[in-house]
């Protein structure tokens, strides 16, 4: 599995992680590399295979376990494995039993990976800014506090996402965010006339700073300015290309 790229955070450094790119899988043509992602036009044993590799390369063994994202604040608890099929509307996942592995799917949004060791509690929450802005991470905070953690106990990273270089929202879509809190005017940079650009990262840390989260860690990997590395919607659309993949984020518990 060396040749899959898998990056982890330090805050998490005692739990089983990953942010994976999108090295080392089996797709090809425009999904080359390890793409996961179930909803795209890719061949569905590739993508299996894909979703096997990555498995291995975090916890061998584990029950992979994602749900049909839908960008909402939703949050599912898992006791036992899901089958595929069965995946539960959601965007968020939390876990206290080993060998259970969540899994959230990016391809621009931030997958959040979120642990308190202490109490034997793990979540995942894919957090795009339409999750992010209802409160994905706030209510994944919730969930695990609901299964034994203690939000001063826990320590989340930010894997990679877009970055704000690389993000440009028009003005009203700034708006809604300062409506919601005049100081997220700070998450806005200036860009052409009639825009600007959006720091998700910033945006996602300072919810769960917010939420009470001890530590965080925001990587500041931007998934729109790496091809080689990363699949990205945005720049997938920019360049007029028929699809594109999706990278995983894993988390689980040792037995």
């Amino acid at each position: 599995m060396d040749d899959i790229n898998t990056y982890r955070a330090a805050a998490l450094d005692s739990v089983a992680h990953g942010f994976l790119g999108r090295r080392g899988g089996v797709s090809t043509g425009v999904h080359a590399g390890l793409n996961v992602g179930v909803g795209s036009e890719d061949d569905p044993d590739a993508v299996l295979e894909n979703r096997r590799r990555a498995t291995e390369a975090v916890l061998p063994g584990a029950s992979l376990v994602t749900v049909f994202q839908v960008h909402s604040p939703d949050v599912v608890r898992v006791d036992t494995p899901i089958a595929l099929a069965d995946r539960p509307s959601a965007d968020a996942m939390v876990t206290n039993r080993p060998g259970l592995l969540l899994g959230i799917l990016t391809a621009d949004c931030a997958p959040v990976l979120l642990a308190d060791v202490q109490a034997g509690v793990v979540g995942a929450a894919h957090a795009g800014w339409k999750g992010a802005f209802a409160g994905v991470t706030d209510r994944t905070i919730e969930a695990m506090v609901a299964l034994g953690a203690d939000p001063e106990r826990i320590v989340a990273a930010i894997g990679p996402c877009i970055a704000r270089a690389s993000y440009e929202v028009d003005d009203g879509f700034a708006r809604r965010f300062q409506e919601q809190d005049p100081a997220h005017e700070r998450f806005f940079s200036p860009g052409r006339t009639g825009h600007v650009q959006f720091d998700l990262e910033g945006y996602v840390t300072h919810r769960l700073a917010v939420a009470g989260v001890s530590r965080v860690e925001a990587m500041g990997i931007d998934t729109y300015g790496d091809a080689e590395s990363f699949y990205s919607f945005r720049r997938a659309t920019h360049r007029g290309e028929p699809g594109y993949g999706r990278q995983i984020s894993l988390i689980g518990l040792r037995g």
